[in-house]
């Protein structure tokens, strides 16, 4: 792969944008994600756990700013090497065009997610596998799209709305492909789950062909039918993630009480080594203080490790030879590993986000039932009054792409899982109790 075609600004399949000075091409992109509505929509989405009353924690939307913030620095900071590397490069790229990219992937890295955090994902997975309604849907479709329907991912829901024309993203190529961190389908037999870039897949059957382009324009290297070696730029995007919901995610269990300062510090100071000064943590008066300083100093550490480690492998990388995450290799691992096991034990199980996850078991499975229920009637041409009060429910642009009658049941349960997995979770119970008659009118 050779990263001037990796870098490209032509938006795939768009007539191309009238050249803008102040603002290339990159910043657009971000610029459109950060002002869309499914951005917006993340301020209510559950990133781990529910919103306390007595102190702020981290939603789907701060969580994205923060790894965008961090993908930028990470961008750049590789950036200004390669160009350094690559002299060609610098007629027509900048360092901080490798960073507007990182940003902008890395802002909409968390689009696709649905209510509910990745039991949401679980949930409407489990409604196509044990639920009858969706178990009596499997003859209609084909095994591709049976795949799509029984492995909801958020990394591919994403792609899907990036390219959905009534958001008006129109993203360049370099961006959807640094998005994209599994370039391959669901339906993949050949999948070399030792390969993180096909450890879960990026993009559903509906968008194969987008896809495709998109994947042909940046001549990423393939390695299987409609299967791709990464984006370069990609592993900053997951990086970036993985550094960000790692230490921050700890920092919320440690406000909330759900893990001491003092196991805290411990983990945070194994990140840091030789650069942790116990003697000025502890003059830093306050809690917030306190762990301000430190998850600055430790995202800076596994920033500084990540920019290295990729720059270090860039060669084997462009040619496809490492297919690992950035933070499983770099000089912090351990660290890392055993902020992610304290983590899953006092964190992640924690009775709050528990709660969260057991909602979503019932809360999406149950919406499906009803409104995929409403999509068969309509198909069959049998809608009752009570189908009719529930197509009102649906938001007016999937009202109005039902209307135009697609083309297949796998067309009609897309648009109807587009709207269950678009909903915040608030919106979401909401529903439930009303189309279940729960809540009072």
């Amino acid at each position: 792969m050779n990263w001037s075609q990796l870098l490209s600004s032509n938006r795939p399949n768009q007539k191309q944008d009238v050249v803008d000075q102040s603002r290339s091409a990159f910043e657009q992109d971000y610029d459109r994600i950060i002002f869309s509505h499914p951005f917006r929509r993340l301020q209510d989405k559950t990133q781990v756990h529910p919103l306390p009353v007595d102190d702020f924690v981290h939603t789907r939307l701060t969580h994205s700013l923060e790894v965008s913030s961090v993908g930028r620095s990470l961008g750049k900071k590789v950036g200004e090497e390669i160009l350094k590397r690559h002299a060609g490069l610098k007629e027509n790229f900048s360092l901080f065009d490798f960073g507007a990219i990182v940003a902008a992937a890395s802002l909409a890295h968390d689009l696709g997610n649905p209510p509910f955090g990745h039991a949401g994902e679980e949930a409407i997975s489990d409604f196509f596998i044990h639920h009858p309604k969706g178990q009596a849907l499997k003859p209609f479709v084909s095994e591709c799209e049976w795949a799509d329907l029984t492995r909801f991912e958020g990394n591919a829901q994403g792609f899907r709305l990036l390219n959905q024309k009534q958001y008006g993203f129109k993203l360049t190529a370099a961006t959807l492909g640094a998005f994209t961190k599994y370039p391959c389908p669901a339906f993949f037999p050949e999948r070399d789950k030792m390969k993180k870039s096909q450890k879960k897949f990026g993009y559903f059957e509906s968008e194969k062909e987008i896809f495709n382009t998109v994947a042909t324009h940046l001549e990423l290297q393939a390695v299987h039918e409609n299967s791709w070696c990464r984006h370069p730029l990609a592993f900053l995007v997951e990086a970036a993630d993985d550094i960000c919901y790692n230490i921050i995610d700890l920092e919320d269990g440690c406000r909330l009480g759900l893990i001491s300062l003092s196991d805290t510090i411990e983990l945070i100071a194994a990140v840091l080594k030789d650069k942790f000064k116990k003697e000025k943590v502890d003059k830093i008066v306050g809690l917030n203080e306190k762990l301000g300083v430190l998850r600055s100093l430790a995202i800076g550490q596994l920033l500084e490790e990540s920019a290295t480690l990729f720059l270090d492998e860039e060669k084997n990388i462009l040619e496809g030879k490492f297919d690992k995450a950035l933070t499983d290799e770099v000089v912090s691992k351990n660290a890392m590993k055993e902020i992610s096991k304290i983590s899953m034990e006092k964190i992640y199980r924690a009775r709050s986000v528990v709660e969260i996850e057991a909602s979503g078991h019932a809360v999406l499975p149950g919406l499906l039932e009803e409104f995929v229920e409403v999509v068969q009637s309509m198909h069959q041409n049998t809608v009752s009054r009570k189908h009719k009060n529930l197509q009102l429910l649906l938001t007016e642009e999937i009202r109005w792409a039902l209307e135009q009658k697609p083309e297949n049941t796998y067309a009609l349960l897309r648009l109807i899982v587009d709207f269950i997995s678009g909903l915040t979770d608030r919106h979401a119970l909401s529903l439930y109790q009303s189309v279940k008659g729960i809540s009072a009118m």
